[in-house]
């Protein structure tokens, strides 16, 4: 039996370090909090995978307009993510849609390609898609999807329970774990966790200082937030 995986959110080479050093599992390396996340300099991914021991996943996003994407961001999403293949990281993180609300499949097919082995996590744009189980039954028909990233499609992950709950089920027995992030807190992960079936939460501006995104990690926050996780098992 193991504990909830908690993956936090880090910015810079710094909050890699507290995020790991104060319980983080996995890190979600982006730049740009405030616009959702955005793909980071290769300098910045060097330098976080190399400074600490737990995996790092590594944002591929161009732009924050929206998941929609023209042909030169399309090109500069494959070829980051073949940048990002030499770099140890553990994982890509990335998501697209189509201009009906679909999982863009041309592209994702295309990134998944250029990611070679690497696996890869479909994040939040699930939740703008016109329908997330519909969405994430596309998902599942690729095995190096092995991760996606939802709120249940509401501003916060306690508002999307119960569709967190149905992706959970849907999703079972394959190798694809629904990663559960978006306005959990230490006081509320516990029961959430029990009631959703998730294995693994995603935690950004809750670990910070004031709650803010903009802040640095709070490492009482965080090791708050580890000890509530480390009395649930799964």
């Amino acid at each position: 039996m193991n504990p909830i995986l908690l993956e936090v959110i880090g910015t810079t080479v710094q909050e890699v370090k507290e995020a790991a050093l104060h319980g983080a599992d996995r890190i979600e390396l982006i730049t740009a909090f405030s616009e959702g996340g955005l793909t980071p300099s290769l300098g910045l991914v060097e330098e976080a995978i190399a400074s600490v021991s737990i995996p790092v996943n590594v944002m591929v996003r161009p732009h924050s307009r929206s998941f929609v994407y023209d042909a030169d961001d399309r090109a500069t999403i494959v070829r980051d993510t073949r940048l990002l293949r030499e770099t140890g990281a553990n994982a890509i993180v990335f998501g697209a849609l189509t201009p009906e609300g679909k999982v863009d499949v041309d592209l994702l097919e295309r990134v998944l390609e250029a990611a070679g082995d690497l696996p890869l996590t479909f994040h939040r744009a699930i939740d703008k898609s016109a329908d997330l189980l519909q969405a994430l039954d596309v998902l599942l028909a690729y095995p190096q999807v092995t991760t996606v990233l939802t709120s249940g499609g509401q501003p916060s992950a306690l508002q999307g329970l119960a569709c967190i709950q149905s992706m959970v089920r849907q999703a079972a027995g394959s190798n694809l774990g629904i990663l559960a992030g978006s306005g959990l807190t230490a006081e509320t992960v516990v029961d959430f966790t029990r009631e959703a079936g998730v294995k693994q939460v995603h935690f950004g501006s809750n670990v910070r200082m004031g709650g803010h995104a903009l802040a640095p990690i709070d490492p009482e926050r965080l090791r708050a937030l580890r000890s509530s996780l480390n009395t649930i098992t799964v």
